[in-house]
């Protein structure tokens, strides 16, 4: 198992079908194997041999897709930069994995002379813009266009085809490996359940493709055929252009993205009816807002992926049928095809259905480790089992439900409160655009809830009013005992809302503990 393997497919089945569509310019499936080629044999010219990582530091684009394969042609391994990280981060990361060569886009170049000052252990930066490459840079076009096509290194199976740098919410980057033959199940996996991708489709890379999420989904394309629709970034407006000019089929969306699509009103005349999957995940979504999605995108089959890089990153899926369930709605699925699941306490044995515990997951998914940290890596995978850090229960038809991040639990007064649940019943509010729930130090009752809230455009939802309405839903002492509304929230590179970054705000010293 190779992912470069679906490219030699393509080539010599579909040659002619359009692979990548990056506005005006597309690329046919024989164009790609060729530029693939001849960028693998530019890479070895640089030095890179078996195993060595090549990283790339770009918005997406066609460059990006070929990078993806290109670099196991050549025989290394990627490795994504997350693009919101500051150059300090990303030096971090490039040292931590040895990086040698570094793919740059016009977008990020401001940042090279500081990342190269913090990375000593990079010696080359490919320029991947149209224009020419700015001196100390050489220039991905010209890389493609001076060398002769080599063959494919055939790396696969258990060998590493990426390192995916983890963090963006959790603190300090960790390295996680993830060899072929895992990012393969989980494609593999994903698609037999028949609701993950359209064969022969339009998929669009509206979420980032350096998080692995948006990764996921391109090598499951890649594995039923299709072409690959483009877009630099998400935003509402050019989502819902590249839909309706591309006839997109499928795409991932992240649920402060599917938020923004639908309540849009740039993107309220698009024409979106070609849009038969929408699958979405790496965050939980609201009820309210899936049903808003549902009614705008009456068409497409909502399928969510629950799971998380280490994962590679699929373990459960909430197939489009179980969207039709008022109950099921609020889990995240069962177990993926590939994958098996189950709640464990804090001694790894599986607890009672419905009773709160661990998610741990096992199966060909799961990662080979934590980048040059054993004593993580154990820890992580003891038993066999991923342990995730998510706190869910299980139903009797096996259907997971996520409470929380462990570590997201407040304890306020005695009393467990998952913020999730919380999160919930404020979006039902029709004045509520999106919102986050987080634990905020209080001398009476050691935490307390606490809600900021995105408000609709033109609404003000008082605190009282919110406090009611939650109240109405779960029970009292979940509520908010305190409200704030904002613009905005911060979220990471792949759109995962930042607690972290709101909680720092009222715990400076970092006492609670949490990330």
């Amino acid at each position: 198992m190779e992912i470069t393997q679906a490219l030699h497919r393509a080539v010599q089945q579909t040659p002619d079908r359009p692979a990548t569509v990056l506005g005006d310019r597309v690329r046919t499936w024989a164009e790609c194997g060729d530029r693939v080629a001849r960028l693998a044999a530019a890479l070895r010219g640089l030095g890179i041999g078996d195993g060595d990582r090549v990283a790339m530091l770009s918005l997406n684009s066609d460059r990006f897709h070929e990078y993806l394969f290109a670099v196991p042609w050549a025989g290394g391994v990627v490795t994504p930069v997350n693009i919101r990280w500051s150059p300090a981060e990303i030096a971090f990361s490039l040292e931590d994995a040895g990086v040698t060569v570094l793919l740059v886009d016009d977008t990020f170049l401001p940042a090279v002379p500081a990342i190269r000052a913090a990375a000593p252990v990079l010696r080359t930066v490919v320029h991947c813009g149209d224009g020419a490459p700015p001196e100390g840079t050489v220039g991905f076009e010209e890389l493609v266009a001076g060398h002769e096509p080599v063959d494919d290194a055939r790396r696969g199976g258990a060998e590493p085809y990426g390192i995916y740098y983890t963090g963006g919410t959790t603190g300090t980057p960790k390295g996680v490996v993830l060899s072929h033959a895992n990012l393969l199940a989980s494609a593999l996996g994903s698609t037999a359940s028949g609701a993950f991708t359209s064969p022969g489709g339009r998929y669009l890379h509206a979420a980032p493709m350096f998080h692995l999420a948006d990764g996921a989904a391109w090598v499951a394309r890649n594995v039923v055929g299709g072409t690959h629709v483009i877009v630099p970034m998400f935003t509402p407006a050019g989502v819902a252009e590249a839909i309706a000019r591309h006839e997109v089929t499928d795409v991932l969306l992240v649920p402060t993205m599917v938020q923004m699509l639908v309540d849009a009103p740039e993107a309220a005349d698009a024409d979106l009816s070609s849009l038969r999957h929408l699958l979405y995940g790496a965050s939980p979504i609201s009820e309210a807002v899936l049903e808003r999605a549902a009614k705008r995108l009456p068409a497409a089959e909502f399928t969510q992926a629950y799971g998380m890089t280490e994962l590679s990153p699929v373990a459960t899926l909430l197939l489009p049928a179980d969207h039709g369930v008022d109950r099921l709605r609020r889990s995240a699925g069962r177990a993926a095809p590939h994958s098996e699941v189950r709640i464990v306490d804090e001694d790894d044995r599986e607890v009672p259905r419905g009773t709160v515990g661990e998610i741990v997951a096992r199966g060909p998914h799961v990662m080979l480790g934590y980048w040059n940290r054993p004593e993580e890596t154990a820890t992580a995978l003891r038993g066999g089992w991923m342990h995730t850090g998510d706190g869910g229960t299980m139903d009797d038809e096996g259907y997971v439900y996520v409470v929380d991040r462990i570590k997201d639990m407040i304890v306020s007064g005695g009393e467990n409160v998952y913020s999730v649940e919380v999160e919930n019943a404020l979006a039902k509010h029709p004045d509520v655009a999106t919102c986050a729930v987080i634990g905020v130090p209080d001398d009476e009752w050691g935490e307390r809830v606490h809600a900021v809230v995105v408000p609709v455009p033109g609404a003000a939802p008082g605190a009282d009013e919110l406090r009611e309405h939650v109240k109405g839903l779960i029970a009292g002492y979940k509520a908010p005992r305190t409200v704030e509304l904002r613009d905005a929230l911060p979220v990471s590179g792949a759109g995962k809302i930042l607690k972290r970054e709101l909680r720092a705000e009222h715990w400076p010293r970092g006492d609670r503990g949490v990330s």
